[in-house]
């Protein structure tokens, strides 16, 4: 790492612009993490990692919670969540057989998708499925159906099932049989030592509005290694020895307070430019199709991912949204095309 005072303040400033760009959705991500996962009393927690909580009832259209697998409509599905602590071994998630549509979305701490599991993606056979992070280097065992690999540490699992009939207690009996368990008590092996507990910072609104951002973002990164199996940009590579100029480098240090005043000043603009490139973008936009997907077809798009997470948070990508018979780049109403949100 250099002396932040020595970087050119032009290149400070960029910096931070793509920074904010491309932190945005793992601080809407950690935010929703914090929610569910951490703090026990906000009313969305779901129990702590490695925890499914099933909602009873469906979402109600308009909720912003809606976009079923399969095409459904909003309100015709039952949603489920659970988020993973992949740090000290992977996690397996098992489903039960079944004709009705479901699928299980794997999102990672940057909210690409990392794997499906459903009737639409593995069938709809019962199956054992395990999700690994980046520090695994094992062999499944036996009777896993599939391995689904991670970039980062912290994932989370999106589950929509189907609902038939007039009432959500079947699909609700259905949700039940979704089972979390970490690999060793799958396999009957000991055990291994646990992580460390981080400091997780407490999540507050406006952090996204100042030079803190930096901090959360240093913090998130921690989850997030380079050198992972998981095949990341170029892109991201570039960015990441550009902020580890400015003390970002994942190690959650970075302290804003202890660089001088004319270095927090070009941060705060560049992080102020993101934001409204953003906001343009956003703005620009014609509908929502292509904002979520895999780290293969997100690419070093992420003005288009920060888009995402601005407006629809987990969003489903296209195929399971029903909207796969689209073409690359076109709205909901099939004919008017996405403005591009790539690098100007």
């Amino acid at each position: 790492m250099v002396n932040p005072a020595l970087v050119d303040p032009t290149t400070v400033r960029a910096t931070a612009a793509e920074a904010w760009i491309r932190g945005y959705p793992l601080l809407r991500n950690y935010r929703a993490l914090y929610a569910q996962a951490l703090d026990d009393a906000d009313p969305g927690y779901v129990g702590g990692f490695g925890v499914f909580r099933h909602q009873p009832r469906p979402s109600a259209p308009g909720s912003g919670k809606g976009g079923a697998p399969g095409g459904d409509e909003p309100g015709d599905t039952l949603d489920s969540r659970a988020w993973l602590d992949l740090r000290t071994e992977p996690w397996v998630v098992s489903v039960p057989a079944g004709d009705r549509h479901h699928v299980l979305l794997v999102h990672e701490l940057d909210t690409v998708y990392a794997g499906f599991i459903g009737t639409g993606t593995t069938g709809p056979g019962s199956g054992d499925h395990l999700v690994a992070g980046p520090d695994w280097h094992g062999e499944p065992p036996p009777g896993i159906s599939g391995v689904i690999r991670t970039a980062t540490r912290l994932v989370g699992i999106l589950g929509r099932t189907r609902l038939t009939g007039t009432t959500p207690a079947g699909t609700a009996a259905l949700q039940e049989r979704y089972r979390l368990r970490p690999l060793h008590e799958y396999a009957g092996t000991p055990a291994p030592a646990p992580a460390p507990e981080p400091v997780w910072p407490v999540w507050r609104e406006e952090v996204t509005d100042t030079v803190e951002f930096l901090s959360f973002l240093d913090f998130l990164l921690g989850f997030f290694p380079l050198d992972g199996p998981v095949p990341l940009p170029s892109a991201e590579t570039g960015l990441r020895g550009r902020l580890t100029d400015l003390g970002v480098d994942g190690r959650g240090e970075f302290e804003p307070a202890a660089l001088p005043l004319e270095v927090r000043a070009e941060i705060g603009r560049g992080l102020a430019d993101g934001r409204a490139r953003l906001e343009r973008a956003t703005a620009e936009l014609r509908g929502r199709t292509g904002l979520s997907g895999t780290r293969e077809q997100i690419g070093a798009d992420f003005l288009r991912q920060a888009a995402g997470a601005a407006l629809d948070l987990h969003g489903l990508p296209a195929a399971e949204a029903g909207a796969d018979t689209a073409p690359a780049g076109t709205a909901p109403d099939g004919r008017r095309p996405l403005p591009p949100l790539g690098p100007r």
